[in-house]
């Protein structure tokens, strides 16, 4: 989880002092949660999760993909449905079109 507060803010562009007054708490927190010297309660995972618009599971390690940003998870369903799209055309390929003389 401490690594991936730290990416989170750092890809970013976040200063931990920002986060921090961004959700209630002060810097050294932070900078705590970001070593592992302490962590964060529910509470706060809530507000760090609402901060960066990702789900608690993400930032746990619970999962390594997050589904809660729309665009990510919008991007992956169009990915998996063009995948499927293509499974069926190698399973079910289209008859080639035969011309018929009259």
């Amino acid at each position: 989880m401490r690594i991936r507060i730290r990416d989170l803010r750092e890809d970013r562009d976040v200063k931990q002092c920002d986060l921090a007054e961004a959700i209630g708490i002060n810097q050294q927190t932070i900078s705590n949660y970001e070593t592992g010297k302490t962590i964060p309660d529910a509470f706060v995972l809530i507000k760090i999760a609402d901060f960066f618009g990702v789900s608690i599971d993400y930032l746990l390690g619970r999962v390594d993909m997050d589904l809660y940003n729309e665009k990510r998870r919008t991007a992956l369903i169009e990915n998996i449905q063009r995948e499927l799209e293509e499974l069926k055309l190698m399973k079910y390929p289209q008859p080639l079109e035969t011309k018929q003389s009259i």
